[in-house]
C-alpha cells in the first residue's frame, strides 16, 4: 500500500526530468536517497527495478500530506490520508490531488451537489468533466467499450477516452452534471498507485478534471495549488516530489462505426515523443512555435522531431508563461541553439511574438506559414506523403485562421502536388462581425450566415433584445470588410437556428451538442431518409452557403425533427467533399482541422458510397485540432526545401 511504487515501466518520466540523460540525479528524485533494499534492486540487472530512476519504498518514501482550505495540515499519516480522502469524497467534498503532471480536481461522480459546487467554484457551467473508474468492470457498467477502446484505455498511455453511455449511467452517475446534453463521457482508469489505492477504497467513480481555474493552465506547483486551488477544493492532497513541467491528461475518442482514432488532446503518455524517420539526416535545429488556440510547439533537433504536450490557449497570460517555461526547459534539456524559427502568418499571435523574440535572441532565420496550409502539411507529414507524386485533396475545416487575403478562413479545399499547395475552393464568404463576440455567441454566426434570407428572421429575432436587433442589423447593412469561410462558425450558426445553443461557455460547445443531436437521430432512424441541402449544381470555386441554408430552413419551417435536420446538415458537408473530390482529380483525400474531432462526421465520410475509390487520410497520432499546427509548420519548412 505504498502510493509511489514503480518499476522501469511505470511512474513519471518527462514531467520530472531536469536534464539529460535520464538518470536519477537529473530528476526530481535526486533528493530521495534510496534505502539499502531499494539500492540493491536498482543495481541488480536481474531485478525489474534495475536502473528504475523513480524507485522508492516506505523506508525512503515520497510522502503524502493533506491540507484544508485554510492551508493548515490535516494529516501526514499515509494510511490515514487515504481514508480521509475517501471519506471526503463520500461526504460530497472536493479534493485536489497532485498527480504525474499536475493537479486533478476530484469529487464523487454520483453526487449532484458536489459536481454543482465544483462547477460553481471553477466557473465552468457546462463543459463536460472526465471520470476516473476503479476498474474496467465499473466502467463497463455505465459505458459501451469495444475491443479497440478497451486496448486504448488500458494502454500504457492511460488516456481519457470518450465513450458512449448506457442507460444505466443515468442511475449510477449524475449525468446531467457530468456531461450536460451529451451522450458520451470521458473515462479513464487509475494510472498511478495513489489513484489505484484511493479508487480501490472508494469502489465507485470520481470526477477527475484538470486542477486549474477556467482558461488557466493546469496547476503543477505545490505553492500555486495551496494559493489557487483552495478557492475550489475543500482538501489539497500533496506529495513532496516536485513536477518540473506540467502535463494534462491525454484525451482520445474512437468513431463509433468506422473505429477511426481521433486524438482530442495529446499530452501525458503521448508527448513529446514523435518518431519521424524522414528527418533523421537533417542537422539543422528548427523550432516551430504553433498556433494561438490549443497550442503546442515542435522541435527538430539532431534529426529527431519532438512535439510538445498540449499547452492551451495563448490568449491568456498564465498560459503564455507556461508555454515559455516548457519551451525554455525543452531547449535547455536538449541543448538547442535554433537556426530556424517558424510561426503562423498571423502577426499578433503570442506564438508569433515569441518567434520574433527567439529569432532575435539566437540570430536565427524566421519563416511564417499560413494556418490552414500548416494543417494540411501536418496530415500529409503524419502520413509520410510529403514526397508523393500523386495529387492529394486537402479538406481543412476549423474555427479560425488568418488567410493571405486578410479574411478568416476555416472551410478550405486545397490541392497538393509536387511540393506545392493550391487553394482550389472554399465555403462562400460571410460577414465576420463583432470580433471575439462571434465565436462565443452562435446566434451571431446564425445572423451573419442567413443575411438576406427572409425566412430566417422569425427564428433569429427572438434570440436578441430589441436594442441588439437594431444595432446588429445596422452592422450587417454596412457589410463587414472582414469575411469568413469558417465551417466552425457554420456549425455554430446551424446549432443556433436549431435551438441548440445561442451562447456558449467553452469552445466547440454548440458543435458538440449538434453532433450529439444528429448522432441520436441516426441511432434511432438510420440513414435511409438522409438528404443533402446543396443545390443540384454547385460551382467549383465556392460552396454556396445561401442556398444550403435556405434549403435547411425549409425543413425547419416544415417542423422536421431537429435531429433530422442536424443529421442532414452533417450529410451535406460530406456531400461537398465528394463533389470537390470528383472535380479535383485526386484519389487521396486528407482531413485536418478541429471540425474533424467530430466522430459522426468522420463516420459519415466512411459510410458514404465510394465508387470513385477515394483513399481517406485522417490523423491518428496527432490531433486534427490546432495542436498539429506546429508539426505542420515544420512540414511546410521541409517541403519548402524541396521546391
Amino acid at each position: 500500500r505504498y502510493p509511489f511504487i514503480t518499476c522501469t515501466n511505470c511512474g513519471p518520466r518527462y514531467s520530472i526530468i531536469r536534464a539529460l540523460p535520464y538518470d536519477r540525479e537529473h530528476t526530481e528524485m535526486v533528493r530521495f536517497h534510496m534505502c539499502h533494499e531499494c539500492q540493491e534492486e536498482y543495481q541488480n540487472p536481474e531485478n525489474r527495478r534495475y536502473y528504475s530512476q523513480t524507485n522508492s519504498c516506505p523506508d525512503c518514501a515520497v510522502r503524502l500530506s493533506l491540507y484544508d482550505q485554510g492551508k493548515s495540515p490535516v494529516s501526514s499519516d499515509q494510511e490515514e490520508i487515504i481514508q480521509l480522502t475517501v471519506e471526503a469524497w463520500k461526504a460530497g467534498k472536493i479534493v485536489a490531488i497532485k498527480g504525474i503532471g499536475g493537479y486533478l480536481l476530484t469529487c464523487r461522480a454520483s453526487s449532484a451537489s458536489a459536481i454543482q459546487t465544483l462547477r460553481q467554484r471553477k466557473h465552468r457551467p457546462f463543459k463536460p468533466f472526465a471520470l476516473m473508474f476503479p476498474d474496467l468492470a465499473s466502467l463497463e457498467s455505465v459505458a459501451r467499450v469495444n475491443q479497440s477502446e478497451m486496448a486504448e484505455i488500458s494502454s500504457i498511455a492511460a488516456p481519457i477516452l470518450l465513450l458512449d453511455v448506457k442507460k444505466e449511467a443515468w442511475q449510477q452517475l449524475d449525468m446531467q452534471g457530468i456531461a450536460p446534453g451529451l451522450d458520451q463521457i470521458g473515462c479513464m482508469l487509475p494510472y498511478t498507485p495513489l489513484y489505484a489505492l484511493l479508487l480501490g477504497e472508494m469502489q465507485e467513480p470520481i470526477v477527475a478534471t484538470s486542477g486549474n481555474l477556467t482558461n488557466a493552465p493546469i496547476v503543477f506547483s505545490d505553492e500555486k495549488a495551496l494559493g489557487e486551488l483552495t478557492a475550489i477544493a475543500d482538501l489539497i492532497l500533496l506529495n513532496d516530489r516536485d513536477i518540473t513541467v506540467p502535463q494534462d491528461d491525454s484525451v482520445i475518442r474512437h468513431a463509433r462505426i468506422s473505429g477511426q482514432r481521433i486524438i482530442i488532446r495529446r499530452s501525458r503518455g503521448l508527448a513529446p515523443t514523435f518518431l519521424y524517420p524522414e528527418t533523421r539526416d537533417i542537422k539543422t535545429s528548427v523550432i516551430a512555435t504553433g498556433a494561438m488556440l490549443k497550442n503546442t510547439f515542435c522541435v527538430l533537433h539532431q534529426g529527431n522531431v519532438y512535439l510538445s504536450q498540449y499547452l492551451g490557449d495563448l490568449a491568456h497570460y498564465d498560459t503564455q508563461q507556461s508555454y515559455r517555461h516548457v519551451m525554455q526547459h525543452f531547449m535547455r534539456l536538449l541543448g538547442i541553439e535554433p537556426e530556424i524559427i517558424l510561426h503562423d502568418q498571423h502577426p499578433d499571435y503570442p506564438s508569433s511574438h515569441f518567434a520574433r523574440e527567439l529569432a532575435q535572441q539566437w540570430s536565427a532565420d524566421r519563416l511564417s506559414y499560413q494556418h490552414h496550409v500548416a494543417h494540411f502539411a501536418a496530415i500529409i507529414g503524419e502520413q509520410r506523403l510529403i514526397h508523393t507524386s500523386e495529387p492529394i485533396l486537402g479538406v481543412i475545416w476549423d474555427g479560425t485562421g488568418l488567410g493571405p487575403d486578410g479574411h478568416i478562413w476555416g472551410g478550405e479545399f486545397f490541392h497538393y502536388e509536387k511540393y506545392c499547395f493550391t487553394r482550389i475552393s472554399h465555403f462562400a464568404y460571410f460577414d465576420f462581425i463583432l470580433g471575439d463576440k462571434m465565436p462565443k455567441e452562435p446566434r451571431i454566426s446564425a445572423l451573419a450566415l442567413t443575411r438576406g434570407i427572409a425566412s430566417a428572421e422569425p427564428f433569429l429575432k427572438e434570440k436578441f433584445t430589441e436594442a441588439e436587433w437594431k444595432l446588429y442589423q445596422q452592422v450587417l447593412r454596412k457589410e463587414s470588410k472582414l469575411k469568413s469561410s469558417s465551417v466552425g462558425r457554420i456549425f455554430d450558426g446551424v446549432a443556433s437556428l436549431l435551438g441548440v445553443r445561442d451562447k456558449q461557455t467553452f469552445e466547440g460547445e454548440a458543435a458538440m451538442l449538434l453532433e450529439a443531436m444528429a448522432r441520436k437521430h441516426m441511432v434511432e432512424y438510420g440513414l435511409k431518409d438522409v438528404c443533402s441541402y446543396l443545390p443540384e449544381k454547385m460551382e467549383w470555386d465556392t460552396v454556396p452557403l445561401n442556398s444550403l441554408l435556405s434549403n435547411m430552413l425549409k425543413d425547419i419551417i416544415d417542423d422536421k425533427p431537429a435531429g433530422s435536420v442536424a443529421l442532414n446538415f452533417h450529410h451535406t458537408l460530406v456531400e461537398t467533399i465528394w463533389i470537390l473530390g470528383r472535380k479535383s482529380g485526386a484519389r487521396q483525400i486528407a482531413f485536418s482541422g478541429g471540425v474533424f474531432q467530430n466522430a459522426l462526421l468522420v463516420d459519415l465520410i466512411h459510410l458514404h458510397p465510394n465508387p470513385e475509390g477515394f483513399q481517406f487520410l485522417f490523423h491518428r497520432e496527432l490531433s486534427p485540432n490546432d495542436e498539429c499546427i506546429s508539426f505542420g509548420q515544420l512540414m511546410c519548412y521541409l517541403i519548402d526545401q524541396k521546391k
